[in-house]
């Protein structure tokens, strides 16, 4: 009845049937539910600043739901109960499109659509679900043609490398080297222990700051659990990659000598913030987004010496960073229409405004006159405003600015408006005026006046003909989501104990794993997943 219900309700959209949205009541915002596959620990209930100006354009108010618990399980009873909100920001579509939960948004792109086509431009046809099913189930959250300036890398306190006398900093051996001739001069920081290099296990969190950094400091790009042979478009599990065991016993030699955080493995993410938060952390393997907020007390105490900078480390110099590389654009993941939706003009409407030019402004730049002002036709951010956003961890909360970003449809960093502006404020004008004094110093030593300036550029690097691997929507077939899940049980498992192993356990219990990963399934997931690889390529004509 649903999937009539959505066909009846497109026909009547192609046909310019259906009444404007907030038609009804002007008075009134019209309330639209929706599921956030992330959770956002700034949300402010739609009451921010920016979210009432969002209102009074557009007459929709949101209330946001997130998961409690793991996204996954979430996903399953939502689509159990066969009831969803108006809208749902998945991180895969699969289980929402084979349960006929989103409508298709092919015919209000065609007669709603103008802001949605400008922004999305020569990718729209990428936002098509598969060759077999061309229908647009939602719309892709990350930035549409993004330049790469701000990278992560490998994080090390400046007040290491700045007591050090700024030390070669390229391989694991290098940091190892840096963080043990510190700890040795500086056993406490502030009262107490000093942390050499502290990791996060908590959920998802695993991926980040764990087993990505693996791929990544052996030369593998961003493709979540996989690694893509470049030459054939072949994808293996990364971790049977026999360069990520070296990383890993590297990781298990740092924990033999003391230089790895001992709580790793069972601390909350609150709880390595605080960590961060205090200053006695010397190195990180994360994301800026995933420790920023830390970083931003640190600024806010002062404690400028003790924030961090980003550098290209490897497992040794066979291998080269891949983070300025561009993946194109995959449309992975995004917001879709549910089939429930009590008004799904009205909701994709306040979509499209989401992805116009005015909307992009507010969203990254604030309120003009009150976050911005322009200034001879350039927008600017006055000092204090400027103090605020970078310093200050409630900015985002109190104010609204850039709460609504992600997961909505956005341009992509460097990217110019119609008045000659950026439509994002990551410029590199930006973040070099994000930088602090001795993060200047910093650099400066270096040679560079950025830290993407010591990584392989982008113009070294190849386009990814295959975009973000880990944006490929997986089948919902039961086989293949058993056998994924007992894979994924077994590595979460086995690489910290191989981990915190005496080094002469440490390749047994690493055996084990990939003996226990190939019991549980990986020869059948794998070749599922090379299937729709493959069909990506052809999809996309990469490949006939």
């Amino acid at each position: 009845m649903k999937r009539l219900f959505v066909l009846g309700m497109a026909l009547m959209v192609v046909l310019g049937l259906i009444l404007p949205a907030g038609a009804a009541d002007k008075n009134e915002p019209l309330i639209l539910t929706m599921f956030s596959g992330d959770i956002n620990p700034d949300d402010t209930g739609f009451e921010d600043p920016i979210a009432k100006k969002i209102t009074e354009a557009t007459g929709v108010k949101l209330k946001i739901e997130y998961p409690v618990g793991e996204y996954e399980q979430k996903v399953t009873l939502m689509i159990a109960s066969g009831e969803y909100p108006d809208l749902i920001f998945h991180k895969n579509a699969g289980p929402f499109v084979e349960a006929g939960a989103f409508i298709d948004l092919t015919p209000y792109i065609e007669e709603y659509g103008e802001n949605i086509k400008k922004l999305y431009g020569p990718y729209l046809n990428r936002l098509r679900y598969s060759i077999d099913d061309p229908s647009i189930y939602y719309l892709g959250c990350f930035g549409v043609g993004s330049k790469v300036w701000d990278v992560s890398g490998v994080q090390l306190q400046h007040a290491v490398v700045k007591e050090l006398g700024y030390p070669k900093m390229e391989t694991v051996q290098d940091l190892e080297n840096a963080i043990k001739a510190y700890i040795e001069k500086y056993p406490t920081i502030n009262g107490q222990p000093t942390i050499g290099l502290s990791l996060l296990a908590d959920d998802w969190r695993f991926l980040i700051t764990v087993t990505n950094q693996a791929a990544f400091a052996t030369g593998a790009p961003d493709d979540g659990e996989w690694y893509v042979d470049p030459e054939t478009y072949e994808a293996v599990l990364h971790h049977t990659r026999p360069e990520e065991r070296e990383y890993f016993r590297w990781l298990n030699h740092m924990n033999d000598i003391g230089l790895l955080d001992p709580e790793s493995f069972v601390q909350k993410y609150d709880q390595y913030l605080a960590k961060i938060a205090s200053g006695r952390v010397l190195a990180l393997t994360d994301a800026r987004w995933q420790y920023e907020q830390a970083e931003q007390a640190l600024r806010q105490q002062g404690m400028f010496e003790r924030t961090y900078g980003s550098y290209p480390i490897v497992l040794d110099e066979r291998f080269r960073r891949m983070d300025l590389q561009d993946p194109g654009y995959s449309a992975g993941w995004g917001i879709g229409i549910t089939v429930d939706c009590k008004d799904p003009v009205a909701a994709f409407k306040f979509l499209d405004w989401m992805a116009s030019d005015e909307a992009q402004i507010l969203n990254n730049w604030g309120i003009e006159g009150v976050n911005y002002v322009v200034i001879d036709g350039k927008r600017v951010i006055p000092p204090e405003e400027m103090n605020r956003r970078l310093n200050d961890p409630n900015y985002r909360r109190e104010t609204g600015v850039g709460l609504y970003v992600y997961p909505f449809p956005q341009r992509g960093d460097g990217i110019l408006d119609p008045t000659g502006n950026t439509y994002t404020v990551t410029t590199p004008d930006y973040i070099k005026e994000r930088y602090s004094d001795i993060e200047k110093e910093v650099l400066a030593a270096y040679g560079a006046e950025m830290w993407m300036d010591l990584f392989p550029q982008q113009d070294e690097l190849p386009i990814k003909p295959w975009g973000a691997a880990w944006q490929i929507p997986t089948p919902e077939d039961p086989k293949y989501q058993m056998a994924w899940q007992r894979i994924q049980d077994i590595i979460r498992r086995r690489i910290p104990e191989a981990i915190l192993a005496s080094p002469d356990q440490f390749d047994a219990i690493y055996d084990k794993m990939l003996q226990e990963i190939e019991d549980a399934g990986l020869e059948y997931v794998t070749t599922e997943f090379n299937k729709l690889l493959q069909n990506r390529l052809k999809h996309w004509g990469i490949i006939e």
